[in-house]
């Protein structure tokens, strides 16, 4: 057989961009198109290389072959996109503070508050969410604040779980909040912030695939599953709709991404506000 090399390393031909397409979308739901192909080729080469593979075609043998399934996890690590940032679409978190967390104030316990954010990527998504109900609920939120965050990429969970970010990313955070929620690196971490450790202890990450069963346990009071579902297809968004809406509690919120809609997708929640949903009692 005759390998194509580019400038960078071989070449990704119709029929190994063929697999790689129908791996990923069996294993996270994401539906890659042609369009992709830059991207899939220069994400995957650093793995052939690395493996000392002489073509795609022999490295996506090796996933295939791997019983172990490092492999395919290590694929669909590089594929999948972990964009993200602290407080994004802050609507949201307004939403949190000035509604959602009233309902649960007049609520008859005091208990546990637990919320998920689905697809957290690098974490900023539910360290913000702890963030927002520590100012919101005060001294009292240590206590009850209990969150959990989940992500189909092992390599995105261990750097949410780390919670170290370049400073700059705080820059435009109130001078409260970087006091409050973060801590400065010193030394040879000078140049990095770590989210503070009583909202670091509040978030629990684990490994979870949104197209499997969702995480059992109490319903979720809300959940946060947003800029995740436009990279699937509808029959994916439909299955991934219906298990979020199982797992909330009844009156519990669904917060999907400003640049996603539920149009066409069957569901028994209710629209209350801008990529806000409901549960109501049936």
């Amino acid at each position: 057989m005759t390998t194509t090399w580019t400038e960078t390393g071989p070449a990704l031909t119709d029929r190994d961009m063929a697999t790689v397409v129908r791996i990923v979308y069996e294993q996270s739901g994401i539906r890659l198109h042609d369009g992709k192909r830059a991207l899939v080729t220069a994400r995957l080469q650093k793995r052939v290389k690395q493996g000392g593979f002489r073509s795609f075609r022999e490295y996506l043998q090796r996933v295939a072959e791997d019983p172990s399934g490092a492999e395919l996890t290590a694929l669909v690590d590089a594929i999948a996109t972990n964009h993200t940032a602290i407080f994004r679409e802050p609507q949201h978190f307004a939403f949190l503070r000035d509604v959602v967390v009233a309902w649960l104030e007049d609520r008859a316990d005091a208990g546990p508050i637990l919320g998920w954010s689905a697809a957290c990527a690098t974490g900023e998504e539910p360290y913000s969410i702890a963030m927002t109900l520590f100012e919101a609920l005060g001294e009292d939120a240590a206590r009850r604040v209990r969150l959990l965050a989940s992500d189909l990429s092992t390599r995105a969970l261990a750097a949410a779980e780390a919670g170290i970010y370049r400073e700059e990313r705080i820059c435009t955070l109130p001078a409260f909040v970087q006091r409050r929620y973060f801590q400065r690196g010193v030394g040879g971490r000078r140049g990095f912030v770590r989210v503070a450790p009583a909202i670091r202890r509040a978030v629990e990450f684990r490994r979870a695939n949104l197209l499997g069963a969702p995480p059992g346990g109490p319903p979720f009071d809300f959940i946060f599953c947003r800029n995740v579902m436009i990279y699937f297809d509808q029959p994916a968004q439909q299955r991934v709709v219906q298990s979020l809406e199982r797992r909330l509690a009844v009156g519990g919120y669904l917060f999907i991404s400003h640049a996603e809609s539920l149009t066409g997708i069957r569901h028994g929640l209710t629209w209350v506000a801008p990529a806000v949903y409901r549960r109501m009692a049936r």
